[in-house]
């Protein structure tokens, strides 16, 4: 064996020790993924089951649609809700910021900036539970042509949209898990 293999076969000895060792070391810290399978809530309900008895309320516009769309996909799975628990109002208010901007005025590029408000209640008796908020940017390059700027700022929001559902959907899980 020479000098290069031996080095590479300790160096590949001490990584495997190095996660043995720290999953030992978290394995009785009370650590849980909060997307795992077997996720529960501070109740001991599945997470998975709470995410899924979040009823979302009608969100205005386009975007607030494909945010709506993108919550109810993602925390369902694509099946059913189960029956309410909690419901979600969300409230979402979107600019546009100019970058690049040319010494004639014209703007080379823009930023999307979708921020949304969320308050989440107990569905039986109203209560607010959580409030929190979520901001999402999205750049795009603008062009000569109208469509071509028409559709750079629709993907920016479809991308905003799913960027703002994914981070609402983290918090709300985040809470559910710890306190709900």
């Amino acid at each position: 064996m020479g000098i290069g293999s031996l080095t590479r076969w300790i160096a590949s000895a001490l990584a495997a020790a190095g996660l043995v060792s720290t999953a030992l070391g978290t394995a009785g810290c009370g650590f849980q993924p909060l997307y795992g399978s077997g996720s529960t809530t501070a109740s001991g309900a599945r997470l998975s089951q709470a995410m899924a008895s979040v009823d979302i309320q009608p969100i205005p516009g386009r975007v607030g649609q494909k945010v709506r769309n993108e919550l109810i996909f993602s925390n369902t799975g694509g099946g059913y809700a189960a029956p309410t628990k909690y419901k979600l109002k969300v409230a979402l208010r979107q600019s546009v910021v100019n970058q690049l901007v040319q010494t004639t005025g014209d703007a080379k590029g823009q930023v999307l900036v979708l921020e949304a408000t969320f308050t989440l209640t107990d569905a039986a008796s109203g209560q607010v539970m959580y409030v929190g908020s979520a901001v999402s940017r999205a750049p795009y390059t603008r062009y000569q042509e109208i469509f071509a700027n028409v559709r750079a700022n629709y993907d920016a929001e479809n991308r905003a949209a799913g960027e703002i559902a994914e981070t609402m959907k983290t918090q709300i899980a985040a809470f559910l898990a710890t306190s709900a």
